[in-house]
C-alpha cells in the first residue's frame, strides 16, 4: 500500500490518482480526517474501481509500505519529526520543493541540510529516502486518461530504494524514470521546480520535464 502524507494537495492528489489507476492501493493522509476522506472520494470519482482511503497522517503511515511526502515545506520538519517512529525503516519518497511565493515571484528556499529530501533523511535516519516526482504538472496527473509524457528524475543514496521508485514511476503512463545520482543532488531537482513554475507563469502553460539525448533503452 502507498501512503501519501499530506496527499490532499494538488500534487499528492494527482500522484494518488495515477497510482490508483496503475492498480495500487492508496491511503491519503491529512491532519484532518474529513479532508483526507474528501480527497479519497475525488480520486475514486476519477479512477473507476480505485482502492483509495483517507486517514489521519499517522494512520496513513502505519498502513503504508511506501510513504510519499507531499506536504508544503512549511510543515515538512515538524510533520516528519512527529511521524519518525512510525516511518521507521519504510521507503520514503520526498516530493517536496521548498519554495517562496512573494510579490508575484517564485524562488527556492535555502535548506540547512541542503534540500528537503536531505532534511527528511536526517529526521528519518532508519528510512531509505528518495527524492522524485518534483516536476510533474498536478493538473496533468489528475487527467488519468492521458499519458503524462515526462521524465521523473530520482535521487537516492540507497540503490535498491532508487530502483524501486524508478520502477514505480514508470507504472504511470508516459513516464520515463532517470537515475539522478545521490540524494545530495535532490537540491537541484527541488530548486528547478521554481524555474518550471516561472515558465508556467510567463507562458501561461503547464510544463513537465523531458531530458534529451538519453537512449530510451539504455540500461539504468
Amino acid at each position: 500500500m502507498l501512503a501519501c502524507v499530506g496527499g490532499t494537495g494538488p500534487e499528492g492528489l494527482g500522484l494518488a490518482a495515477r497510482f490508483a489507476a496503475a492498480g495500487h492501493e492508496i491511503v491519503i493522509g491529512s491532519r484532518r480526517a474529513e479532508r483526507a476522506q474528501e480527497a479519497a472520494e475525488k480520486v475514486r470519482a476519477r479512477v473507476l474501481g480505485a482502492r483509495v482511503d483517507g486517514a489521519l497522517n499517522h494512520e496513513a503511515v502505519e498502513r503504508g509500505d511506501i510513504v510519499f511526502v507531499t506536504i508544503p515545506f512549511a510543515g515538512h520538519e515538524d510533520t516528519l519529526r512527529s511521524l519518525a517512529a512510525l516511518v521507521g525503516s519504510k521507503l520514503v519518497v520526498d516530493v517536496v520543493s521548498p519554495l517562496a511565493f512573494e510579490k508575484g515571484k517564485i524562488s527556492a528556499i535555502l535548506v540547512a541540510e541542503g534540500s528537503a529530501a536531505e532534511q527528511a533523511q536526517a529526521l528519518l535516519p532508519q528510512a531509505p529516502v528518495t527524492a522524485a516526482f518534483h516536476h510533474l504538472d498536478a493538473g496533468g496527473l489528475m487527467d488519468v486518461d492521458r499519458p503524462v509524457e515526462a521524465d521523473v528524475i530520482v535521487c537516492a543514496d540507497d540503490r535498491e530504494a532508487k530502483a524501486k521508485v524508478m520502477a514505480l514511476a514508470e507504472q504511470i503512463d508516459g513516464i520515463r524514470a532517470l537515475d539522478g545520482g545521490p540524494l545530495a543532488n535532490s537540491r537541484y531537482l527541488e530548486e528547478f521546480t521554481a524555474v518550471l513554475l516561472n515558465l508556467n507563469k510567463v507562458y501561461k502553460v503547464h510544463t513537465n520535464l523531458k531530458i534529451a539525448g538519453i537512449d530510451p533503452v539504455a540500461p539504468k
